[in-house]
């Protein structure tokens, strides 16, 4: 696994991190046992400081996705992949049958983000907050 890290995007370097896994853990490129990169691996590939990597490991670890055996390792402890979201899937399928007519259609990057983003609001609406109270002065 490579890590990439989008420094200008505002999203801390070890949110990014660990984000990268998740996702790697739902689109079944990760399983159980398998061993992450080392700090020292991330830091040669990405130029960010090692803390920021044990940061984003030991979030994953609170989690219960990873277990960290001192001088052996990080591994994978479970995984998050669903069977329609593994590749090969009917589903991913479909999914790159339309990114590929979305491509042909002219749409950039954005245009698709958008759209997807737009769809996956519609489709899975987040639960709303709850108001904030106003505390009356007494």
């Amino acid at each position: 696994m490579e890590f990439r890290i989008e420094r200008h995007s505002g999203v801390a370097a070890y949110q990014q991190i660990a984000q990268q896994v998740r996702q790697a853990l739902r689109l079944g490129h990760l399983s159980p046992g398998d061993k992450l990169p080392t700090a020292a691996q991330v830091v040669a590939t990405t130029a960010i400081n090692p803390n920021t990597v044990f940061k984003a490991y030991r979030e994953l670890e609170r989690e219960g996705l990873v277990d960290s055996r001192q001088g052996v390792g990080t591994f994978v402890r479970r995984s998050l992949a669903r069977p329609g979201a593994a590749g090969g899937s009917p589903l991913r399928e479909e999914l790159r049958t339309w990114m590929t007519q979305a491509r042909e259609a002219g749409l950039d990057r954005e245009d698709v983000a958008a759209l997807l983003a737009a769809e996956l609001e519609e489709c899975y609406p987040r639960a709303a907050t709850p108001p904030v109270r106003q505390i009356e002065d007494r």
